[in-house]
């Protein structure tokens, strides 16, 4: 390319006077001034000093606008500078990675230059990378591909940043093509060239091409290593997670704070505090960077595994306290249900982020105490922190807990008024939301106007219409989502299930049953067993449930004995229920249910000797029954009524129309009897 010829493709617009004197001034500092225009540039290379000390690549620097971009261009093409492979490349880095991003303007330069070097490639490509689009990234690689000079052939500096866009865009498809890339120009041998792909198909859950990779690599360090111990914790794996690290130990590979990290994350997810003390000493005693993440990991650690002290040991040692720290910390205080601790620790923030103000309002959903949750969410709006997808996800389950329908359509409204996306866990939450506040409905309409749902999408509408007593309907969506390819979870059969249940339908109870393991490879756990006894035992099938619980593989719970003892009593199968209750009484000696049912139970069989010896030994024990609680909302706000209570200014008038009530339902059910009698008479 001749001087005239580069001058047509890209001359921008002349110089203004300000540039030129800034030009000048460099030129004079530097004892060089800039040659004439000549018609044949000189033979320049990187290494010449003109080039290397041009004032016009000082000038990159303090450039801001694309105006004196373009003029520096300009001359860099007057004086042939723009023919040296360093000088463009230089060029077209501050295009791409400058802050200003002029990213569309350096395709142009790079497009208008010959033959430009794998430099150039590269720094658009990563330019493109970390801009708002960075699948752009792929169609420049394309285009370096079909260019096909040497100069541009793609190098070990470039396939990391490919790598990395596949990760964060969760590409693993592509991912795997350029994998092939990489292995044709055996470029697998250079270390984090290998780390980056192992990062990539980690990122993107794909852990069976990760350990693929790792395995048959023989460039293994430390960074592959942690690569693969987090791509395991990150997909909920905590027990394979801890297993290469053992692994990691016998090949002589020293762990770093990236590595405890992975370990103590691993150890909160499974509840594992001993691990976690072990991996927490082996930090202390072999000098290991003290981290904000690595401390941040270790308080999460504590307080999941119920060791809140130790964690508030480590939090209150910091030196400086992030945002994570006291959100760490107040999360875990209001896990362990100390919510009262917890809100202390949030009042002292000044500043006080979303993810702050989640964590104490999803702590206090967690403690089931949903009004304080709602209060919470009513004060963030007040203090002008834009609440996000989580926080509406909170306030939603609220709602739940609740059943404060009023509030649920508003935190609906206001999604839609602020266009937060309707994506699968806000859609989720709704249909729960819509379904245990009784609108289903609302639920229904929702659920189909999520575009992708998933098994919790599926799980949520399947639990929602069995609650409703819907079972044919929760079975026909149970199908919908297996026809789609949707695997169902072991929350999805308690669902299914619990619609057996609701519609007496026992053969199909005990078909989906007998389905988790044989067609889902799902085994069953204590909340399935609960159900199918409790199907059985509604329906008097009390001795195949009393043999299924012998057959289980773990030890019954209350849950289990007690579904069995509700069977008993309805219908008067003493014997069993009395060994049910013996089981029960074990277990929680205080619950007065127990005692309750069985009460019921040798009333309705005229034991009365043993009724009111289990009367008896219910106050010997001085077990006090537990009086019935029920909500109510009202022009959204939700109020809760305890039998017996009185405390409410309106008691008497609501007992007045409570008693009206009663002598009104005693002689409908007269009229009711008398119209039967009459009839079958």
């Amino acid at each position: 390319m001749n001087i005239s010829k580069a001058k047509l493709l890209l001359l921008p617009p002349p110089l203004t006077p300000k540039l030129n004197r800034s030009l000048y001034s460099h030129s004079q500092r530097r004892t060089r001034s800039l040659p004439h225009h000549r018609d044949k540039p000189i033979n320049w290379n990187s290494t010449h000093s003109f080039v290397l000390h041009n004032p016009l690549l000082s000038l990159l620097e303090k450039c801001n606008l694309l105006l004196h971009l373009k003029q520096i261009q300009a001359q860099m093409i007057i004086n042939g500078l723009i023919l040296d492979p360093f000088a463009s490349s230089r060029l077209i880095a501050f295009c791409a990675l400058s802050e200003s991003r002029y990213l569309d303007y350096s395709v142009k330069i790079l497009k208008g230059i010959e033959n430009p070097n794998i430099f150039s490639w590269n720094v658009t490509i990563r330019g493109f990378s970390e801009s708002e689009n960075p699948k752009e990234s792929f169609l420049l690689y394309k285009q370096m591909l079909r260019h096909g000079c040497c100069e541009s052939r793609p190098d070990h500096f470039t396939y990391p940043v490919l790598f990395k866009v596949c990760a964060d865009l969760r590409l693993s498809s592509l991912g795997h093509m350029i994998l092939g890339h990489v292995l044709k120009l055996r470029l697998e041998l250079v270390s984090h060239v290998h780390n980056a792909s192992i990062h990539m198909f980690a990122s993107c859950g794909d852990m069976e091409n990760a350990r693929k990779v790792f395995d048959e690599s023989p460039v293994r360090d430390l960074v592959s290593w942690n690569c693969l111990i987090n791509g395991y914790k990150k997909i909920g794996e905590a027990e394979k997670a801890i297993y290469v690290y053992k692994l990691m130990e016998s090949e002589g590979v020293k762990p770093d704070d990236v590595t405890m990290i992975g370990l103590v994350s691993s150890c909160s997810m499974l509840g594992d505090l001993n691990r976690g003390k072990e991996f927490y000493e082996y930090v202390k005693e072999n000098g290991l960077r003290m981290t904000i993440p690595l401390v941040n990991a270790l308080m999460d650690m504590f307080s999941k595994c119920g060791d809140i002290h130790e964690a508030r040991r480590i939090f209150d040692n910091l030196e400086k306290r992030t945002i994570v720290s006291w959100t760490t910390m107040i999360s875990g205080y209001a896990r362990c249900g100390l919510l009262d601790v917890s809100r202390k620790l949030f009042d002292d923030m000044e500043e006080k982020d979303v993810v702050l103000w989640n964590a104490m309002i999803g702590g206090s959903v967690q403690a089931k105490r949903g009004q304080d949750a709602l209060a919470l969410f009513q004060e963030m709006q007040t203090s002008n922190t834009k609440p996000d997808e989580i926080t509406m996800i909170h306030c939603l389950s609220a709602c739940s807990q609740l059943g404060a329908l009023d509030v649920g359509i508003w935190i609906h409204r206001y999604i839609e008024k602020y266009s937060l996306s309707l994506n699968v866990a806000l859609g989720t939450s709704l249909v729960d939301m819509y379904a245990k506040c009784g609108n289903i409905s609302e639920a229904l309409s929702v659920f189909h106007g999520i575009q992708t749902r998933n098994s919790l999408t599926y799980t949520a509408i399947i639990g929602g219409l069995a609650l409703h007593g819907d079972a044919s309907t929760a079975i026909s969506y149970f199908n919908e989502m297996i026809d789609a390819g949707i695997a169902p979870d072991e929350i999805t059969f308690i669902g299914l299930l619990s619609a057996c249940c609701h519609g007496g339908m026992i053969q199909t109870g005990r078909d989906y049953f007998s389905q988790m393991k044989s067609r889902f490879n799902l085994n069953p756990q204590l909340k399935h067993y609960s159900i199918m006894v409790d199907l059985l035992g509604r329906a008097g099938l009390l001795e195949e449930a009393d043999r299924l619980m012998e057959s289980m593989p773990m030890e019954a719970d209350a849950a289990v004995w007690g579904a069995l003892l509700f069977g008993c009593r309805m219908h008067g199968n003493v014997e069993l229920g009395e060994k049910a209750a013996k089981k029960l009484l074990e277990l929680d000696p205080s619950d007065s249910g127990i005692y309750v049912l069985l009460d019921g139970m040798y009333g309705e069989a005229n034991m009365w000797e043993d009724a009111k010896r289990a009367r008896r030994m219910m106050n010997e024990r001085g077990v006090e029954k537990i009086p019935g609680c029920s909500s109510i909302e009202v022009n959204g706000i939700v109020c809760e009524f305890i039998v017996r209570d009185k405390s409410r200014p309106e008691s008497e008038k609501i007992y007045d129309r409570l008693h009206c009530l009663g002598r009104h339902m005693k002689s409908s059910l007269s009229v009711l009897f008398s119209e039967y009698e009459i009839t079958n008479n």
